[in-house]
């Protein structure tokens, strides 16, 4: 690319809120190079709160609708085409999207894979080498930065509240610590993406957390578990609200416990400490996905668990059985870490 061309890059990560939440070093990594360059984000609906307010964003586009359906081919084309893109990173690998990209006049385009389609659209891919060595998603995505020459400075996520937001977080934290208690998030379910405890043990966790005069108990899902429901002493946060909301409510904690998930990635971005539970499998590993950018503690089961007990799946593991992870586990670490 020439020295007097303005970049201008769109970078799409169209998958999960906690995806989206690790690709957002790109655009402040880019800007810190770049000053002058020009970068939108293409996201779906559900996820475009992730980068409302980002000053190192310059616009927000959606692959859907917002009642979540997908527009129109021709409509996106034209959507992407008007913006006059030099550079387009796919940071998931999907046909309907290389194709855009190619229809949309982007010159350089950066994938992930070494798909068919990728190569009917002329597209470029960057290799993550069989995840060998093992490194954190947010850093596989910035190699997309390397690959057109700039050398990023931190990998660290940052979701930013605006001004009035700010404000409205303190009024919220403020009601929320009217008896000085510290606020602990309890985020119970991963929607299968990553292992987790039991509702059944989340409750035990709750109830030994009640009994603590030290603590109080927030659960942070927008749609609690029925077992979990109106638990007397339990404050629901997030029950019935937005993203963009339930970011400003993640922001009022103190600590968040949750399995590898995307509220995790939220808190770590906003800088709210976290307590995550992890399996120590490659695939499911903090190496890979754990928390950046925060004070953070990691749970593991036993060394041997995976290989005595673990059922082999870990997106089904609910970490019972002997040297797995439990409510009075959780509840001893949290007191340590607090």
């Amino acid at each position: 690319m020439s020295r007097n061309k303005q970049l201008r890059l769109l970078a799409a990560r169209i998958d999960r809120i906690g995806d989206v939440v690790l690709s957002t070093p790109i655009p402040r990594e880019v800007k810190l190079e770049n000053l002058d360059s020009f970068v939108a984000v293409l996201v779906r609906q559900e996820t475009k709160a992730v980068y409302l307010n980002n000053p190192n964003v310059d616009t927000i586009l959606t692959i859907d609708d917002k009642k979540g359906n997908l527009k129109p081919f021709w409509q996106t084309v034209k959507e992407i085409r008007k913006f006059k893109f030099t550079h387009g990173f796919m940071l998931l690998p999907q046909e309907r999207l290389s194709w855009l990209f190619f229809l949309s006049g982007i010159t350089f385009r950066l994938g992930v894979s070494r798909k068919l389609y990728q190569f009917l659209t002329f597209t470029k891919f960057v290799s993550r080498h069989k995840y060998i060595p093992l490194r954190h998603e947010a850093d596989y995505c910035l190699d997309m930065l390397r690959r057109i020459g700039i050398e990023p400075k931190s990998i660290n996520p940052e979701v930013f509240l605006g001004k009035e937001e700010e404000i409205k977080r303190d009024e919220i934290r403020k009601r929320l610590k009217q008896d000085g208690k510290t606020l602990i998030g309890i985020n119970t379910t991963s929607g299968k993406s990553a292992p987790n405890i039991s509702t059944s043990e989340y409750r035990e966790l709750i109830n030994l957390l009640l009994a603590d005069e030290k603590f109080k108990v927030l659960i942070t899902e927008n749609k609690p578990p029925e077992e979990l429901k109106n638990i007397d002493g339990v404050e629901y946060v997030n029950q019935g609200k937005k993203l963009r909301e339930s970011i400003i409510n993640f922001s009022c904690l103190d600590v968040l416990i949750s399995a590898s998930t995307g509220p995790m990635h939220i808190c770590a971005a906003l800088k709210v400490k976290t307590l995550s539970l992890f399996c120590p499998l490659p695939g499911c590993s903090p190496k890979l996905w754990g928390p950046l950018g925060n004070k953070s503690e990691i749970i593991f089961p036993l060394d041997n668990y995976c290989s005595n007990v673990c059922s082999g799946d870990p997106h089904a593991c609910d970490f019972s059985g002997e040297g797995g992870i439990n409510s009075r586990i959780i509840y001893e670490r949290l007191k340590q870490f607090t």
